[in-house]
């Protein structure tokens, strides 16, 4: 654990989100405050394309941009050479599921509670190629089962296991570790989901012992809309991986029949992209970076551990997180009230949450008996009074 944020460095952090003084912004597993410094970054490259024009300006910042990459690939433990900067983490999800031939028959091991868009590309594999899904139990407290997946593994030997570390209806953790640990020991590909572990908690490929690990930049890591990125192990470059769709900036055009692979992750990443936005989440990785990981994690969890117990005690409320490890995402029942109406009365009163519904997890979400729930996501420049102004205000909403 490491030390608690001091009341300066929490100063410091809300002086550089100018949201803050007009706001309560409790929704960072949506879409963060962007800091100041981000939004430079941004605005900077905007600024010098209106000046030199874009290619030219691209081509001004070409260190910048590899600094990007750099800069994301210390944020999850790799190289720039690991680091595959992308449109958005949808999209890196997608380049990496096209790395691998899959053919009738193949199982893609996967669990109860992945991401709805990742569930429809399993389910569309299935109806076009006749590829097996198959969803490890759960824990009883929670979470992708490790031992699930160790009997799986080894009963029906999958092409591919990936796992959403963090779902987005849940404060739930999925132990991406010990998963990893049963994949690397029986040699089978891993692909994870980061989007809402990045920028929240510390992430490390090896660690996690993933192929592959997708992440965002607009939620917890605290950057723009609109970019993401695939992190891509050694052993999957070595062993020659690469999408299904591989464009001009990923290969080389060397003869009439034939092309060659760009040597690094850059394989997997296509020649146009918004360079101001990869500025963008180069300048966040490095503003994490400084934050400090560890520090983000534990304010954040301090926040929402506090949050979840004050709902709690709201009659009515239904407190819906479940698992052994919990994050920064509390989602409750407002009392049977639909999800979307408390999250609009509430953005009247200028506090910012979010609202799952069924269709973004329908296995959990029926599993919860619910429909629609309220998503609230604190973050390390988020403090205690603001926690105590959303719970005030849903508590009125509610029976006021």
């Amino acid at each position: 654990m490491t030390a608690p944020a001091t009341t300066d460095l929490v100063r410091r952090w809300r002086a550089e989100t100018p949201g803050t003084d007009r706001l309560v912004h409790l929704n960072n597993a949506g879409a963060a405050l962007v800091p100041a410094p981000v939004a430079e970054a941004v605005a900077g490259h905007l600024r010098l394309e209106s000046e030199l024009g874009a290619y030219e300006a691209a081509e001004a910042r070409a260190e910048a941009v590899q600094e990007a990459h750099a800069l994301v690939g210390r944020l999850v433990g790799v190289g720039a050479g690991n680091i595959a900067l992308l449109q958005n983490s949808t999209f890196a999800f997608t380049q990496a599921l096209g790395a691998f031939d899959f053919q009738a028959g193949d199982v893609l091991l996967t669990s109860r509670a992945d991401y709805a868009s990742n569930q429809i590309m399993y389910l569309s594999l299935a109806r076009r190629l006749g590829v097996e899904i198959v969803r490890a139990a759960d824990l009883p407290e929670g979470g992708m089962d490790p031992e699930s997946v160790r009997t799986l593994v080894a009963r029906r030997r999958p092409a591919l296991v990936s796992v959403s570390w963090v779902p987005t209806n849940s404060g739930l953790v999925q132990a991406v570790e010990a998963v990893g640990a049963v994949c690397r020991e029986a040699e089978v590909p891993y692909l994870v989901d980061a989007c809402q572990a990045v920028g929240q908690m510390p992430v490390e490929l090896d660690r996690i012992g993933c192929d592959f690990l997708a992440g965002t930049a607009r939620k917890f890591l605290r950057g723009p809309r609109g970019v993401g990125f695939l992190a891509v192990a050694d052993r999957a470059l070595a062993r020659g991986a690469y999408p299904l769709l591989v464009d001009m900036h990923g290969a080389d055009w060397t003869a009439p029949d034939e092309f060659r692979l760009t040597p690094d992750a850059r394989r997997f990443e296509s020649w146009e992209i918004s360079f101001a936005l990869v500025l963008g989440v180069g300048a966040a990785a490095a503003y994490a970076l400084e934050v400090g990981l560890e520090q983000a994690r534990d304010r954040a969890r301090a926040l929402a551990g506090y949050a979840r117990a004050r709902l709690a005690r709201i009659r009515g409320v239904r407190v819906l997180d479940r698992g052994a490890e919990q994050c920064a995402i509390v989602t409750i029942d407002p009392a049977g009230r639909p999800g979307p109406e408390v999250k609009l009365a509430l953005r009247r009163r200028g506090i910012n949450t979010s609202s799952p519904e069924r269709l973004d997890a329908v296995i959990d979400m029926d599993e919860k008996a619910v429909s629609s729930a309220l998503r609230i996501s604190p973050h390390y420049y988020n403090t205690v009074e603001e926690v105590d102004v959303v719970v005030a205000a849903i508590e009125e909403l509610l029976h006021g």
